[in-house]
């Protein structure tokens, strides 16, 4: 549908494939609301969210609230079609999601109910999930809540981590959004409830949960490595350093530079002592351990 009055809400870089689609599939963006710019690095300059990048790319209007609800009047004068959202990060009040003709409509990375919240791409690798997928769904007052109107299944590879699982469900969450959205404009979809009795979900995720328990079998750690790739990082103590486990492989018989665990033992293939640059297994066992 072209030329719809569309409000496009988002932060992180799950978000930019959809708005690049709205903007090719010719959408009014009348305004781009995402998350205020906020002090990073060890120079604490002010960074912009991956979606203002994109909107100022484009020269749309660029909307940045500490809270969303004092928008209301703002999103009320503009009149939109549409809201589209994907991976803001706010609970939108319901009289800003009342407001558009078409309703308000949120794109979420699992198959929900499942993995309701914030981090569903790492908790679906962190579980050994082998198919995840992209929901896109009427929004109400309550998180990732609301009737689905469509689903696509999305496979999850041996070898993915979030970056790459990110990347495959951002782009495919666009394209499914463009085939989908005439269908839901023209009525010929009947959005359906979500099951509560299947609802799980997905926590805000800090630097600690990347600690490595090295009591767990080298496959749940191996899954911890590569949900946790890039952010925040899979990592463990030695001698008082933090070394970070970038790339590493379960395996059932030690290996060089492998490392036991409760059950087999863990390959290390990419490492990161503290305050040095990445390095092999290799690298680091010959640095950093004695055997």
């Amino acid at each position: 549908m072209n030329n719809l009055k569309t409000i496009f809400i988002g932060t992180s870089s799950f978000a930019i494939p959809i708005l690049e689609a709205l903007i090719q599939n010719k959408h009014q963006i009348l305004a781009v609301i995402t998350a205020p710019d906020k002090p990073s690095g060890r120079k604490k300059e002010l960074a912009l969210s991956p979606v203002k990048q994109t909107g100022l790319k484009h020269k749309l209007s660029i909307l940045q609230p500490e809270k969303i609800s004092n928008l209301y009047s703002k999103i009320s004068q503009l009149k939109p079609d549409l809201i589209i959202t994907a991976s803001y990060g706010q609970i939108i009040d319901k009289k800003i999601l009342d407001i558009p003709r078409y309703d308000s409509i949120n794109l979420h990375p699992s198959l929900l109910p499942k993995y309701r919240g914030p981090s569903p791409i790492q908790t679906a690798i962190l579980n050994g999930d082998k198919k995840t997928g992209v929901s896109i769904m009427l929004m109400d007052e309550k998180m990732d809540h609301g009737p689905i109107i469509s689903q696509k299944e999305i496979k999850i590879s041996s070898d993915d981590t979030y970056q790459s699982l990110e990347k495959k469900q951002s782009s495919e969450s666009a394209s499914f959004l463009i085939k989908i959205l005439p269908q839901y404009i023209k009525g010929q979809i009947n959005p359906q409830a979500q099951d509560e009795n299947q609802a799980s979900y997905s926590k805000i995720l800090t630097r600690q949960d990347g600690k490595i328990d090295w009591s767990q079998s080298a496959q749940e750690i191996e899954r911890k490595i590569r949900a946790f790739y890039p952010w925040p990082g899979a990592w463990t103590d030695l001698n008082g350093k933090r070394i970070k486990i970038l790339k590493a492989k379960a395996v059932i018989k030690k290996q060089e530079a492998s490392l036991p665990t409760r059950d087999g033992f863990l390959a290390l293939k990419l490492v990161q002592p503290e305050g040095k640059k990445p390095m092999t297994g290799q690298e680091f066992f010959r640095g950093y351990i004695r055997e």
